[in-house]
């Protein structure tokens, strides 16, 4: 069998699973069924058709040196500076992986789908695997199960090969009518956004069908030639890349693509109603987690993060509940959290962006209290050995007190001890950092005042994680 890599895409925006999902934590780096989260299961059960040391995982900058850096850190990785929709990652991701010489298998895979029967699921890698040797596009197809709109669907008939199918063509998603003409006539499958294909197959047919991404793709390869890495190469010519996904760039125009029907217990979890589809469920329907009551409900989905929910004689509803936000939706309603997102950008809101604990490459910090009249309380946790930025800001003065653990402060030129019940003052302007030197979490409150105090007023002067 030839050299296998598996390239999971794992960019988004984090709009459909709001309010837990969000713009810097997107769904595929959250758990949503068991304690793993979405992008650990999807390498997992990989496993051991392709092992993690073939794994390359393109995403967002903003992800990898943001709240996901410890769960992209035992990866490959590839950092697009902005989304550009999946042709371009896939064709940033096949030139990294042949820059060595090679051509190996591309299985690639959204990093936020489930997948119930595993064992299956591998059975059918192995066979596409097999079939993309010789070039051929394999992409998998799942049975309808009901006239979905919100799937994109495949036709696709049984040719000499047996479990391969050649497609006839592709559908985008379409009104309720076809989804069940569709499910009527059979030999429709919905589009998985699941491919596998060698590596130069798929850049063949990139620059045959998209000049323009295979453009950009030779000018980040010489430059990655010529002069430093391939990375440094893709930060300086990536914004050129046009944004188009590899279904309608190039799978609806090639003649090299096949199906292999698959029945393996796919979601996309591309909504609240399919985890609600998804989870375990009391003798009700209804599908409970965190601190939940829930009296005479029927067919719901209750979720609390942070507070108790009651519910009382409720049907068919989503609710989800996070520190700063809760949801509440008809079950068939829930595609229209977009909605919601889209009303927040407007209003130049923050809940869409991030959670009032946000994870850093260093540790964490918690809003606590935000005021118009310009004060903003936070607790920060710094893990044992990590260290902040050395960092300014330009309207902003900032009261540390220390409450457990032992902080290492530099302030101007002066870097002092500060011990629990301890605190230090941070001006306007001055260079500073926070660092813990012990084996025992640092936890401070920090007090900010200041005319603005947005996360963007602040000058790295020098990061350890490339920020």
């Amino acid at each position: 069998m030839s050299d296998v890599h598996a390239v999971i895409l794992a960019g988004g925006s984090g709009s459909r699973l709001w309010p837990l999902s969000r713009q810097q934590l997107p769904k595929q780096f959250l758990a949503l069924d068991g304690d793993a989260s979405l992008l650990q299961t999807t390498i997992e059960r990989l496993s051991p058709v392709i092992d993690a040391d073939s794994v390359l995982i393109v995403t967002q900058e903003s992800h990898a040196k943001g709240e996901a850096y410890h769960a992209l850190l035992p990866y490959q990785t590839l950092f697009e500076p902005i989304g550009r929709n999946t042709a371009p990652a896939i064709a940033l991701a096949a030139a990294y992986l042949m820059a060595e010489g090679s051509d190996p298998v591309m299985v690639v895979l959204p990093a936020d789908h489930i997948i119930k029967d595993e064992v299956r699921f591998r059975a059918h890698l192995n066979i596409a695997i097999q079939a993309a040797e010789s070039g051929r596009l394999i992409t998998f197809g799942i049975q309808p199960t009901r006239p979905d709109t919100g799937f994109g669907y495949i036709k696709a008939q049984r040719d000499e090969h047996g479990q391969v199918y050649a497609v006839e063509r592709f559908t985008e998603k379409p009104d309720l009518a076809s989804a069940e003409r569709f499910l009527k006539e059979g030999d429709y499958y919905w589009n998985s956004g699941m491919f596998v294909w060698r590596a130069s197959a798929i850049l063949a047919e990139i620059e045959r069908h998209l000049p323009a991404v295979h453009q950009v793709v030779q000018a980040i390869i010489a430059e990655s030639r010529d002069a430093g890495t391939f990375q440094q190469a893709v930060e300086k010519h990536f914004s050129a890349m046009p944004s188009i996904s590899i279904d309608y760039g190039v799978l609806e125009k090639s003649d090299r693509v096949s199906l292999i029907p698959c029945d393996i217990g796919w979601n996309d979890v591309g909504s609240w109603q399919a985890v609600h589809e998804i989870s375990a469920k009391d003798e009700n329907g209804n599908a409970l987690q965190g601190n939940v009551i829930a009296v005479d409900c029927k067919n719901s989905l209750i979720r609390a993060e942070k507070r108790l929910v009651a519910a009382i004689g409720v049907e068919d509803l989503c609710v989800v509940e996070t520190a700063d936000a809760v949801l509440i939706s008809k079950s068939g309603q829930t595609q229209r959290v977009r909605e919601v997102v889209d009303a927040l950008h407007e209003r130049g809101a923050t809940e869409h962006i991030y959670h009032t604990k946000v994870n850093r490459p260093w540790g964490s910090y918690t809003v606590l209290e935000e005021d118009p009249e310009g004060f903003k309380l936070k607790r920060i946790e710094v893990a044992p050995g990590a260290r902040l930025s050395l960092q300014s800001h330009a309207q902003r003065s900032e009261h540390w007190v220390v409450v457990s653990g032992t902080a290492t402060v530099t302030n101007g030129d002066e870097v002092i001890t500060v011990h629990r019940n301890q605190s230090t003052y941070i001006p306007i302007g001055a260079k500073h950092r926070l660092e813990n030197l012990g084996d025992v979490p640092l936890h401070i409150v920090e007090i900010q005042v200041g005319d603005y105090l947005g996360e963007d007023d602040i000058q790295r002067h020098e990061d350890n994680y490339g920020r």
